[in-house]
């Protein structure tokens, strides 16, 4: 609760487990309103309840996240992808 900004890097890349789907509530819950929380993802932010899987946590950590958050949407291709003009990816 007391780091100024907190990184959540591909959310939704990996299934929560209970444990950490009750730890991420409540870190969520010590922060909001109080502190920025990054969230980076490739999951539509409609596809989050889902993910959560836990109904009652996903309506509770939705509800300190989005209200106050601004996002910003990338579209295009990866920049994670090889080039195109005709450069080479080794297999190294």
């Amino acid at each position: 609760a007391k780091t100024q900004v907190l990184v959540l890097d591909d959310w939704g890349l990996v299934g929560l487990d209970t444990l950490t789907r009750e730890a991420l509530m409540e870190i969520l819950d010590d922060r909001a309103g109080a502190r920025a929380t990054l969230v980076t993802s490739q999951l539509p932010v409609e596809h989050w309840h889902a993910w959560i899987g836990e109904p009652a946590l996903a309506d509770a950590m939705l509800d300190r996240m989005l209200p106050q958050a601004h996002r910003i949407v990338l579209k295009g291709e990866s920049l994670r992808a090889p080039e195109r003009s005709g450069g080479s990816v080794s297999d190294a």
